[in-house]
């Protein structure tokens, strides 16, 4: 690798490129679920799948593309991950059934498992200090602040030109992102003796995400009370407890569980996977505005650009809170800002008016709240990252993300349709929100309980003690 070159402003332009696919094919089919279901005749419940598979596939097979990023290059699993995108949105265009669709949505997954860990990655080697955080915050823009961009984007390009257009662009960030990191040099980590993929390990772990997918987003058509419904929950049960077993024995653990030893990384790591959860909140508000008050595609987008404006704007502003507060402020104070954002848009029985102006200003507190969050923890998850583990450890860090992402989302739709059949509209739109609202209670329990207040509390830290710096200084 390169040691004396240092990142450069069209290195990160690539890098939230990239980023941008993923929210460009994930957060935009929140916003076109009803345009998807009438062009393709599909079913909701598949239309559902095909959501929820994207953050699947990507949780899966995240730490794997960041272990290998790791071992084979971050540039080439970027690389990989860029192409993967491309294939994926180009069998969207192409989808006229089911069928396209689902796998074009399993590509996008793992398009998304490569260019996550491995962007974050380059951004470690090649930037430090406070030219990392800054890079960071603008991974975390087109992160955090793409499924804003993404979700009124979505909307406006689905309603004006028809929704395989959206992934039209898709595909043209994908190849704008492949340009501009050309010239970024290829990164490895240091290894010693022979790579040994894990895998039994991986075995294991697809075996349970998939069995607790199917309960969560099939449960209720299978019945709760069916055996087959039974079965996947002892599945998943016996498949976590038998991962954490085997993992603990191996010496090329797919995932090294030593890293959360430090409580910081997994403070960072738990509420990120809980604050992603969330999102399952705009799946029940767009689907609910759309359904139960009569709102366009496009109108339901433009009640989120609120959040869009809200979370871009903050996302640096969270950063300078963190180098002069030490992270722990700036992620409870998100939030809780999200807290009360999701909270107020469970507030159906409120008249038409006075509804939308509730949502679009909890679409705005929702944004500032993971605004803030966004850098400090992905800061911390970073930081505290063994140096020859990045890519493996931001691939678990990211996992968090889409797992959470994936989970959030199935519980949230299966609640909303679940109470939909035997209820009002109204009931099942605030009661999948509330699930919601105890997601960002969890996450705000994980933070205060596991971040530290200030860096400095960090130096017995078992994973990574010579990371630590004084609040707001360099490294």
């Amino acid at each position: 690798m390169d040691t004396a070159y240092k990142g450069t402003n069209k290195m990160i332009t690539g890098i939230v490129f990239g980023v941008i696919t993923f929210w460009l094919f994930a957060q935009s089919m929140v916003n076109i679920v009803p345009a998807i279901q009438s062009d393709l005749g599909v079913s909701l419940s598949t239309i559902n799948v095909a959501i929820s598979l994207t953050a699947l596939f990507s949780g899966m097979f995240i730490v794997v593309a960041g272990g290998l990023a790791d071992r084979i290059g971050r540039k080439k699993i970027t690389y990989v991950g860029l192409i993967l995108s491309i294939v994926g949105s180009l069998l969207l265009v192409l989808a006229n059934g089911s069928i396209l669709l689902i796998i074009g949505r399993i590509l996008q997954g793992l398009s998304a498992a490569a260019i996550m860990p491995a962007t974050i990655a380059l951004v470690k080697e090649y930037f430090d200090g406070e030219d990392r955080q800054r890079a960071l915050s603008y991974w975390s823009i087109g992160s955090w602040g793409g499924s804003g961009f993404c979700s009124f984007f979505g909307g406006a390009i689905a309603t004006s030109m028809g929704w395989k257009w959206i992934f039209v662009f898709s595909i043209v960030f994908a190849l704008l992102a492949m340009w501009l990191i050309k010239d970024t040099p290829e990164s490895k980590a240091e290894t010693t003796g022979t790579f040994k993929f894990d895998f039994g390990g991986l075995g294991i772990f697809i075996v349970t995400m998939l069995a607790l997918n199917v309960f969560i987003t099939q449960g209720a058509s299978f019945g709760w009370t069916s055996p087959l419904t039974i079965g996947l929950a002892v599945i998943t049960i016996v498949g976590v407890i038998g991962f954490i077993k085997y993992e603990a024995k191996r010496d090329n653990a797919l995932i090294d569980f030593k890293m959360f030893k430090s409580k910081a990384y997994t403070g960072a790591t738990i509420s990120n996977f809980l604050l992603n959860a969330v999102a399952g909140t705009l799946v029940v508000a767009n689907t609910y505005v759309q359904v139960g008050r009569g709102f366009s595609a496009f109108q339901s987008g433009m009640l989120s650009i609120g959040y869009l404006v809200a979370v871009l704007g903050m996302i640096r502003v969270g950063e300078k809170i963190m180098q002069k507060t030490g992270a722990r402020k700036p992620m409870v104070w998100g939030t809780v800002l999200t807290l009360i954002g999701v909270g107020v848009m469970g507030l159906t029985f409120l008249p038409d008016l006075m509804y939308t102006i509730v949502v679009f200003v909890g679409f705005i507190l929702f944004g500032l709240g993971l605004g803030m969050y966004a850098t400090p923890s992905t800061d911390t998850a970073v930081t505290f990252a063994p140096a020859n583990k990045v890519g493996e450890a931001s691939g678990v860090y990211k996992m968090a993300s889409s797992l959470g992402n994936a989970f959030g989302v199935a519980i949230s739709a299966t609640v909303y349709s679940a109470i939909t059949a035997i209820s009002s509209v109204e009931v099942a739109a605030s009661s999948g929100i509330i699930v919601n609202v105890i997601f960002a209670i969890l996450s705000l329990i994980s933070i205060i309980v596991l971040v530290p207040r200030e860096s400095g509390e960090n130096e017995d830290d078992p994973i990574n003690a010579s990371n630590v710096r004084p609040v707001g200084a360099k490294h």
